[in-house]
């Protein structure tokens, strides 16, 4: 979204604004684990805030706003600051992009609505506001912000996984048991961390799977839960087929085997789902 400079338009909205006092906005799309981590993870400002006022901005004063949207130029008071490095004023403004209702009439933001923003700050601006994407303003939710909080909390922790970029080698070593063996998938980080894949299959016994975040391979750690950040870097990111790549220095008994195992770990992720589409 091209967004122009928030302080021109604030000088624009003095002027020409139209109030903002048509329609109620319409009940936005349930949003996932998958739909906030992209949000949260993307955003250098997370915070809480209460409208103050909002203005329409008309056709003539701006570029860029998608076919059926109007833009609303924004100022809110800060409840609470979720995240952000050296904190943000008592009142922002930002601009949000919103479509018009399902006859074409322009939506309305009431004074006093609460929202949930993740964003960045202007440079220089500490109180203008850029939304980290076109829907990154949601109805706050005690729930939500929890979630937000947790996603945020996990994310800077020493030990966070990192974001997967791709899979290298993949092996598959037979046991000495009929039905006995181990494959290992080799997974490609942002930080050069070795992380790893492991399914272990024992005559008799379910296979296990396992992740591991280093050298160390514990092939009897729990598996990682969905609506956690280790779950949605594997979920939402692994390949639904592994790259030709991977199986390079396998035979092909054994690429079958790896293909198999591979697929055990899909399945046992489960899918990740979204509602949005991702920036």
């Amino acid at each position: 979204m091209h967004i122009e400079k928030l302080g021109l338009l604030a000088a624009i909205a003095l002027v020409s604004a139209q109030p903002a006092d048509s329609q109620p906005l319409p009940a936005p799309v349930a949003m996932t684990y998958a739909d906030l981590a992209d949000l949260a993870l993307s955003a250098r400002v997370v915070a809480h805030v209460r409208v103050e006022r909002s203005d329409v901005l008309s056709d003539r004063e701006t570029s860029g706003v998608p076919a059926g949207h109007r833009r609303f130029l924004v100022e809110a008071s800060v409840v609470a600051l979720i995240r952000g490095e050296g904190g943000l004023p008592a009142r922002v403004r930002y601009l949000v992009d919103l479509p018009n209702d399902e006859r074409g009439r322009r939506q309305r933001i009431r004074r006093g609505t609460e929202y949930l923003l993740l964003a960045s700050s202007a440079p220089g601006a500490p109180d203008e506001l850029r939304l980290a994407a076109p829907d990154a303003q949601l109805p706050f939710d005690a729930g939500t912000a929890a979630q937000l909080r947790e996603i945020l909390r996990e994310s800077l922790a020493p030990d966070a996984p990192p974001r997967i970029v791709g899979i290298g080698r993949a092996f598959h070593v037979p046991g000495s048991l009929p039905g006995e063996s181990e494959t290992q998938f080799f997974l490609l980080a942002t930080d050069n961390r070795p992380i790893s894949l492991s399914v272990l299959r024992r005559p008799g016994e379910a296979p296990r799977w396992s992740v591991a975040l280093g050298e160390l391979v514990d092939n009897s750690a729990a598996t990682p839960q969905p609506g956690t950040l280790l779950w949605y870097r594997l979920a939402c990111t692994l390949p639904r087929a592994l790259p030709a790549e991977s199986l390079s220095e396998a035979e092909a008994a054994e690429a079958r085997a790896i293909r198999a195992d591979y697929q055990l770990v899909l399945e046992r992720l489960g899918r990740c789902e979204r509602s949005r589409r991702p920036a």
